[in-house]
């Protein structure tokens, strides 16, 4: 996607592409609750989820892979609220984790240690131990190296460590370059030709279980196809293994299913169902998903307020309380997120303007959004498509405040993350003692230097 692309949004922002979010009476709410009401109590920016929308996107998934038999595990890293992860517990939904931190943030949310799913290429020998001791349910492994440190703690804890090896399939996801994550240069997996000698080696140590293959291709995928090259990759070497007399009882396939920012149609279910169906469904392996932004992307908005209107010769500019430190993407990524006016305003005419906030980078730009109603300072907007990789990459840059977030369950709302203002953050700061270094004698700093 091109950076800072026009936005296509219907004028004054009709459309929301989502039937939890809707207009009635001419203002915007989530579900039954009207966003101006939360925003009278929440200052903006925050953002704000629907639990309507999270638990029929992970209901009509659950139903499209059934005749697959794959269990769904949610992404952490898309929204590790510990609410949202608290709606999708109650369904049965796994995790997939990519740290000790989110580790205890899914057990938090009331998570079984069986359902959780341990990826990531830079574990800590201490998040690994920490994994093991709550009976997770696998280790995906990336390297030799990251084995023999299983090996370690697992051997010193005298536990039995499930691990499955992630494959690197050498496959082009078509997405953004920094989320892709199956090609051959990319840091994440295990050259596939590599594995079958790793997996020997799991195989012959008495700390590990190893009970199979993981892949992950990449984030955002909007076209099927390369599902089908990995998958059939992974069955490849399923077989190979087997042949080889090495058993493989699970399969992780992954997440990446992408979504639609431009209120279009997305990737269809069913077609993703039946690649996996096709590629590894004979293979008579326990199989697992892994879908972060599909089940929660569609589900959030960051509800923001213009400051100013700037005209110059070339443009109108709406600056807004949201800043890229509340949402990364468009930034990072060149993303564009869709825009709706919070409050349809009876004003003639329509105007394109470039939204942008208040950090100082020339790179906090949301996007240039044509066709909406002309805009004055106090107007409430809200970002669609915000529920993932909105808050969860936040910061505090130029000691700004951490939003708020916000859970609408039918006609009720809840906070469900305080803002991290700035003086909360002060106090990570307040002075500690000082700790001395160990004294050196003259001698022995002239013995140092020689040395040198």
């Amino acid at each position: 996607m091109a950076k800072h692309a026009i936005a296509m949004v219907a004028a004054a922002g009709t459309e929301t592409g989502s039937p939890q979010l809707a207009y009635r009476d001419q203002a915007l709410h989530m579900e039954r609750v009207c966003i101006d009401t939360i925003a009278t109590a929440v200052p903006t920016p925050f953002y704000c989820y629907s639990s309507d929308a999270i638990r029929t996107a992970y209901l009509t998934l659950s139903t499209a892979l059934k005749p697959t038999g794959a269990s769904v595990c949610f992404a952490v890293k898309a929204n590790g609220n510990l609410s949202v992860l608290g709606v999708l517990a109650a369904l049965g939904s796994g995790m997939d984790i990519v740290s000790g931190g989110e580790l205890e943030r899914a057990v938090s949310a009331g998570v079984p240690a069986s359902k959780i799913i341990f990826s990531g290429v830079g574990k800590k020998r201490s998040e690994i131990a920490s994994a093991l001791e709550v009976g997770i349910h696998q280790i995906n492994v990336e390297s030799e190296a990251e084995l023999d440190a299983v090996i370690e703690a697992a051997g010193a804890l005298g536990l039995h460590a499930p691990v499955a090896l992630r494959v690197n399939p050498d496959v082009d996801a078509g997405a953004h370059a920094k989320i892709s994550t199956g090609k051959k240069h990319d840091k994440f997996g295990i050259p596939f030709e590599d594995i079958p000698a790793l997996y020997a080696k799991a195989l012959a140590a008495p700390e590990l279980d190893p009970v199979g293959l993981a892949v992950h291709i990449g984030s955002q995928i909007l076209d099927l196809s390369p599902y089908r090259a990995a998958y059939s990759r992974v069955a490849e070497l399923v077989r190979r293994l087997r042949s080889q007399g090495m058993p493989v009882r699970r399969l992780d396939l992954g997440g990446g299913i992408g979504i639609s920012y431009d209120l279009g149609s997305g990737p269809d279910l069913g077609e993703y169902a039946t690649i996996v169906q096709e590629t590894v469904g004979s293979l008579d392996c326990e199989l697992t998903v892994e879908p972060g932004r599909w089940l929660v992307g569609p589900a959030g908005i960051l509800v923001t307020e213009v400051l100013y209107i700037k005209e110059t010769a070339d443009r109108l500019t709406a600056i807004v309380d949201a800043g890229m430190n509340d949402l990364m993407r468009p930034a990072m990524y060149g993303a564009v997120h869709p825009v709706f006016a919070v409050k349809q305003q009876v004003r003639q005419g329509s105007h394109t303007y470039q939204i942008a906030g208040p950090v100082c980078e020339s790179s906090d730009i949301f996007g240039t959004y044509k066709d909406l109603a002309p805009l004055r300072s106090g107007d409430r907007l809200a970002f669609g498509c915000a529920g993932a990789y909105g808050a969860s990459m936040a910061s505090t840059y130029n000691a700004r405040d951490l939003a708020a977030e916000v859970l609408v369950d039918g006609n009720r709302f809840r906070v469900v993350r305080r803002r991290q203002t700035i003086e909360a953050l002060l106090t990570l700061e307040e002075e500690t003692e000082w700790q001395q270094s160990p004294a050196h004698s003259a001698t022995d700093l002239r013995h140092e230097w020689k040395e040198i």
